[in-house]
Order: C-alpha cells, then sequence, then structure tokens
C-alpha cells in the first residue's frame, strides 16, 4: 500500500495500475494480488489508512490536551487539518481519496461515513454548531486549496488564519488584534 501511495502522489492516480504498484513494491503482480484482490481494494485500503491516520492525529491531540472544554475536538481537527503530525500523512496525501474518486466513486463511502461522524462530534463539541461546521469547513477549505493548489494562503497569513481559528474555536471572537 505505501507503494501504491508513493506512486500516485509521485506519478498521479492515473499510473496506479497493479503493474505499476508492484514494480514500485518490488514484488510480482502475483504477489501483490495476495495481499489485495484487486486496484479497488488496494485504493480501499489506501483509503482507509488516511482516515486511521487523521483519526490517530485527532486523538493524540485530544490525549494531550487538559481538560473538557467546549472546542477540544474541533481544536484537534484543527490542528490535524493544518499541521499533521511528524510521520502522519494524512492531511497532507490523500492520494487514496484521489485515486478511490478516479477509479470507483463508490470507495469514498467510508470516508462520506467519517465526515458524517466528525461533523456529528463537532456540533456536540459545546460550541454553537453552525460556528464549529463553520471552522470544519474552512480547515476542510484551506486543505483542498493547498492540495491543488488553489492559491492557498502562506507564510504568516496561513499562520493568523489557523490562531484565529483555534480562538475560535476556544470561544472566542477571532477578531483583529484578539
Amino acid at each position: 500500500m505505501l507503494a501504491a501511495e508513493r506512486l500516485a502522489g509521485r506519478e498521479g492516480v492515473a499510473r496506479l495500475t497493479l503493474d505499476a504498484v508492484a514494480a514500485e513494491a518490488g514484488v510480482s503482480k502475483g504477489g501483490l494480488l495476495y495481499h489485495f484482490s484487486g486496484k479497488e481494494e488496494l485504493v480501499g485500503a489506501m483509503v482507509m489508512r488516511w482516515i486511521r491516520d487523521f483519526e490517530r492525529d485527532v486523538e493524540g491531540r485530544l490525549a494531550r490536551e487538559e481538560g473538557s472544554g467546549a472546542g477540544r475536538w474541533v481544536r484537534a481537527y484543527i490542528g490535524a487539518t493544518f499541521e499533521p503530525e511528524a510521520g502522519v500523512q494524512a492531511a497532507g496525501e490523500p492520494v487514496g481519496i484521489l485515486a478511490a474518486a478516479a477509479t470507483n466513486r463508490e470507495l469514498l463511502g467510508e470516508i462520506r461515513r467519517c465526515y458524517r461522524e466528525w461533523q456529528e462530534r463537532l456540533e456536540e463539541d459545546g460550541l454553537d454548531p453552525a460556528v464549529a461546521t463553520l471552522l470544519r469547513l474552512a480547515a476542510d477549505g484551506l486543505w483542498f486549496s493547498e492540495l491543488f493548489g488553489l492559491a492557498p494562503p502562506g507564510g504568516t497569513l496561513r499562520a493568523e488564519v489557523y490562531r484565529r481559528m483555534l480562538e475560535l474555536a476556544s470561544g472566542g471572537s477571532g477578531g483583529q488584534g484578539a
């Protein structure tokens, strides 16, 4: 699976064939098929890895944040989106999601289920549900703008957006000079 992620990240999901993945992994196609029944199962495993990594990042942040105040889960979600933990490929490299969208959109079913669950957690996190949703959509929007190079903010502006989102998730106003 890591070979498939490297290949798709380097050459794009169009090059994600079983033959190419096997070559990247240094195994035979039969060896690859021993672990995955086909390309769709491989892509599904890539999606599941992204989900597991993202959720592990969020859970790690929750464990490190003391207390149980409002916005705790929202802050962990924002942090995992803006600054993924070292060694976690989730937020930065969603090649499995891209491959699923390009291969068979039904493979996105699990991530859709997770987003519904994450949205419920956001709404139950003690903040105004509209503010929590706004923050999720803003974090997701930054993630997509960076993923596709759609004029994402950089440098100090990105850092300030992140700071203000965390402030809003802590019950602050997020205003200038706050």
